[in-house]
């Protein structure tokens, strides 16, 4: 009888455990991109090549959720950038170089967060780039540490935070608020160094969405050894509506350190095509002004137009082609990247490409 206690024991032990381990939700997805790209700078010549997430960048997923009861929920989420066309990490210096979370949610509180996320400013740019940030006529083509301006002054050429934050804690509102959303963001420096990565940082969101309309602002702050006295302010403020068949979108973001600036303005447009298809416009101007240091920056800046074309073949499956033009100003030479080096001040730099994105 006493062996048999024993064996009901452990069996309704084991069935525990197995109901436990299946209360977890973990999933493994991601997205494959790949396109071909053709890119013109004035003066050097063509380039044609290979290239990875144009259209959404190409990773590797891995998430889940626990049930904890009572409105609570723990979770992680891990996020991979691959290049499709080579095969290797997006990022040689991290693995988990996108997302590295865990957190704690609730539906009466919000979520809690910690570990590398996008900080508020790019959360809140992000959203009206018809492009999402990627591709030929992506935002992120004037988001540069190459022309001398605030983004060199505080970040040189290491990792900076314009689009994520190591090492930081975040908290978000929960939903169904009547629309309002937000968020705060808050990083320690660890002592460390621009060069590492290491960045201190304090952000806050915060805005109001509906099925049709979208206003939001957000201010990042980041310190670190190249600062010196000063912080980078990252302030990004935009809005969208849709009108049914046409979707519009109007962005500012400033980046300002000491007495340099760097202001960015967009507009962008989302327009359906039949039953499959989605046409994307977007017109980008980026202005310098001020000085770093002893050198003037002002009379320097670009504007880049962008128009593109996405078939969705299914749910998961998708075809695309995105033309796009920079035309720089003063001694700037931004320039869409996969083309020759060496563009001279004030040129020209145009871009084409065709890919297919998977989602899987």
């Amino acid at each position: 009888m006493q062996h048999n206690i024993k064996a009901t024991m452990v069996a309704g032990l084991g069935a525990c455990a197995a109901l436990a381990a299946g209360a977890q939700n973990v999933t493994l997805g991601g997205i494959a991109d790949a396109a071909v790209r053709h890119v013109s700078n004035q003066g050097r010549g063509g380039v044609s090549s290979l290239v990875s997430g144009s259209n959404s960048t190409s990773r590797i997923i891995i998430r889940g959720s626990e049930d904890l009861g009572g409105g609570l929920a723990a979770g992680f989420h891990l996020e991979h950038g691959i290049l499709l066309d080579s095969g290797t990490p997006a990022n040689s210096t991290m693995f988990w170089d996108r997302r590295a979370t865990v957190s704690l949610s609730s539906k009466q509180w919000g979520e809690l967060r910690a570990g590398r996320d996008f900080v508020p400013s790019y959360s809140n740019w992000s959203r009206y780039d018809p492009f999402s940030y990627v591709g030929v006529a992506g935002a992120n083509n004037f988001i540069s540490a190459t022309p001398v301006g605030p983004l060199r002054a505080a970040f040189g050429s290491g990792a900076n935070t314009t689009v994520r934050s190591s090492n930081a804690i975040q908290y978000l509102l929960p939903g169904g608020l009547g629309g309002w959303e937000g968020g705060l963001m808050a990083a320690a420096g660890e002592g460390g160094t621009a060069a590492n990565g290491q960045h201190k940082v304090l952000g806050a969101r915060f805005g109001y969405a509906s099925k049709t309309f979208n206003i939001a602002a957000a201010l990042t702050r980041s310190e670190n050894n190249l600062t010196g006295t000063d912080r980078l302010d990252d302030l990004a403020l935009g809005g969208s509506y849709d009108f049914g068949p046409l979707k519009l979108s109007a962005a500012w973001r400033r980046f300002e350190l000491g007495a340099a600036r760097q202001t960015h303005w967009l507009l962008g447009a989302w327009l359906p095509v039949g039953a499959a298809g989605q046409l994307k416009l977007s017109w980008h101007e980026v202005d310098l002004a001020g000085r770093v240091g002893s050198s003037a920056i002002g009379a320097n800046g670009a504007r880049q137009l962008g128009l593109g074309y996405v078939h969705e073949l299914s749910k998961r499956s998708a075809l695309y082609g995105t033309l796009a033009r920079i035309d720089n100003q003063g001694a700037s030479s931004y320039v869409i990247p996969g083309g020759a080096s060496g563009l001279a001040g004030g040129g020209k730099s145009s871009g084409m490409e065709l890919g297919m994105r998977h989602s899987f």
